[in-house]
């Protein structure tokens, strides 16, 4: 049975959504979570978002500069952080 992955990041997101990444390989459902801060701008995050688009993962963020993300309130982040069976804060 697959089980559901919460990835958060704030300061390392490069490292984060390439370890997002390298967990969906065992079949798990993984989603991100960009917290407090603009997505990066750098040619990784733009290729390891592409690749997450691919592989159907949902991005969100509780920071409006993050237009191309799904946005949400902190409440609303806390309150579906509830339906993982794994929060990793990276």
């Amino acid at each position: 049975m697959a089980k559901k992955i919460a990835v958060l990041t704030r300061d390392r997101q490069p490292e984060a959504l390439r370890m997002a990444l390298g967990i969906i390989l065992m079949d798990d459902i993984v989603d991100v979570y960009i917290l407090d801060r603009q997505l990066e701008g750098s040619e990784d995050i733009t290729m390891n978002i592409e690749m997450m688009g691919d592989m159907e993962m949902q991005l969100f963020t509780n920071c409006s500069e993050n237009s191309n993300l799904d946005y949400l309130t902190t409440e609303e982040i806390a309150h579906k952080l509830y339906s993982y069976d794994h929060i990793v804060a990276y």
